[in-house]
């Protein structure tokens, strides 16, 4: 939160000199997950930030050399994952709907290039370094899909997820669905659920493990009887298959789920295997955790320790507090106030050009807008009141997540308490500018959190026969999927037969 001369005030978020709880917590000691949160655009959760002589966002999505530079820095630094958002339309609910202005002027995610391609690229260069794509269930037909993944976890040799999302822009339905308005929540979800299980299907029930030979001597490269038909059939989609991509290393992609409305959590519990939030407060992101995790045990007899849940912030580094936050000042000032508004209505599906400057946003009646503004509520208790002008001022270095603010040691002091407080996994680290943000997380950050047993200090041993190490190993310390996820029974192992396993699947 900013005061009206912009200094930033103080809170529990981005100053961990503020008061401490009440209740003690104790420290928690785990290897969390570290990722970087990226898109195909110059800038994703601080707006305008392309403008600052220090940015090479622009770069990212232009120059091959850049990708794999940044891709080899986060290597070095052991992150688990480059995550990469997307969006498929521009943010044009503010001022009147399908108005593009703002968001095309400030270069606020827009334009937007397809994260697929940015993954060869930085997996030519490393060999550890997972990657995660955000795919949205109304951008294709799950048969291409599944064989655009299936592609890209071959080539990457097994170190591919696909973060699973049914799409909130109305301007990405309106290009992607012959001109129709976006369906309703439930709609989507419904055909989500369907889109999952058909590709899950066409990964792991078409091709029987060990099904591809190769054998030169008897010329079989695939054994037929080791291929199926998933013959799907559903509301939504027919499927005959087989799926048209051989098995990779890890044979199904990770799966990661980032909705947490009420049917997002259902999709998550029943079928991720890592979850994304963006929780301001290490409470609200504790009862997330628990509940998702609930579900997953009680309603899908998943084991939940086989579940990593990850934290969205920003982190701003100084080698003084004052440093910090005079780095911030300078951000903010780099932002830009139409472009965040443009953001805030198309995150929440309505035109912020609405409501007065000085209005208070946490009673109107809108709910998204309401909900929205809760969560800023209930982050800063001291802040009385959230106007438009206030929220706008919050989201522009940081965006919908937290941000802190501080020296490496006080960062880390943070971060050690969201671990605590929530038991959260990991994090995923947005970046103000790029790819200094990402420099000093590498070099200043990391360091502390491995002194105090936050982050690990190499990635585990690879299989003596790869120097790859797959997407599932870092998470699992394995490549097949979890036995207790709904999923593992459409694994066709290599000693059953294709009467037995179709015979096996008909009793489930």
């Amino acid at each position: 939160m900013t005061t009206d001369n912009g200094k930033r005030k103080l809170s529990k978020i981005d100053n961990v000199a503020a008061a401490k709880k009440a209740k003690p917590h104790p420290q928690r000691k785990k290897e969390l997950i570290i990722n970087a949160f990226l898109m195909g655009a110059a800038g994703n959760q601080t707006i305008g930030i392309w403008r600052h002589p220090n940015d090479k966002s622009t770069q990212l999505y232009q120059t091959p050399t850049y990708c794999t530079d940044l891709a080899k820095l986060l290597e070095r630094g052991k992150f688990h994952t480059v995550f990469l958002a997307d969006v498929l339309g521009p943010y044009d609910v503010y001022k009147g709907g399908q108005n593009f202005g703002p968001v095309a002027k400030t270069g606020a995610q827009w334009p937007i290039s397809d994260p697929s391609y940015f993954i060869p690229l930085m997996a030519y260069v490393t060999s550890k370094l997972a990657f995660g794509i955000t795919i949205s269930t109304i951008s294709e037909q799950p048969y291409h899909l599944a064989r655009r993944l299936g592609t890209l976890d071959l080539i990457t040799n097994g170190r591919v997820g696909w973060n699973i999302v049914t799409s909130y822009l109305d301007s990405a339905s309106r290009n992607l669905l012959n001109g129709e308005t976006l369906p309703s929540s439930q709609e989507r979800y419904k055909r989500a659920e369907e889109f999952v299980e058909v590709v899950l299907k066409l990964f792991l029930s078409s091709w029987q493990d060990g099904a591809v030979k190769l054998d030169r001597e008897n010329g079989i490269f695939t054994d037929p009887e080791g291929l199926r038909h998933i013959n799907h059939v559903g509301k939504y989609f027919k499927v005959p298959g087989p799926g048209i991509t051989s098995p990779s290393q890890q044979k199904l992609p990770v799966i990661i789920q980032a909705g947490t409305s009420s049917r997002g959590i259902e999709l998550a519990a029943r079928n991720a295997e890592v979850i994304f939030l963006a929780s301001l407060t290490p409470e609200d992101l504790e009862k997330s955790v628990r509940d998702i995790k609930l579900i997953a045990q009680n309603k899908y007899g998943r084991d939940p320790t086989k579940m990593k849940f990850l934290a969205l912030i920003t982190v701003i580094l100084g080698d003084t507090h004052e440093e910090a936050e005079s780095r911030y000042l300078e951000y903010l000032r780099y932002s830009d106030e139409e472009g965040a508004k443009a953001m805030f209505s198309g995150w929440t599906g309505v035109d912020i050009d609405k409501f007065g400057d000085e209005e208070v946003l946490t009673n109107v009646e809108h709910l998204a807008v309401a909900s929205a503004v809760k969560k800023w509520q209930n982050a800063h208790p001291r802040v009385e009141k959230w106007t438009k002008r206030a929220i706008v001022q919050e989201i522009k270095v940081g965006g919908s997540g937290p941000l802190i603010i501080g020296t490496p040691r006080e960062v880390a002091d943070t971060i050690q308490e969201w671990v605590d407080i929530s038991d959260i996994d990991g994090f995923n680290f947005a970046y103000t500018v790029l790819p200094q943000s990402y420099e000093e997380i590498v070099d200043k950050l990391l360091p502390v959190l491995r002194d105090r047993g936050l982050a690990r200090r190499d990635y585990p041993d690879t299989d003596e026969r790869s120097e790859y190490l797959t997407f599932r190993e870092q998470l699992f310390g394995q490549k097949t999927l979890d036995v207790t996820h709904p999923a593992y029974t459409l694994n066709w192992a290599s000693d059953e037969s294709k009467q037995d396993y179709e015979s096996r699947l008909n009793k489930v």
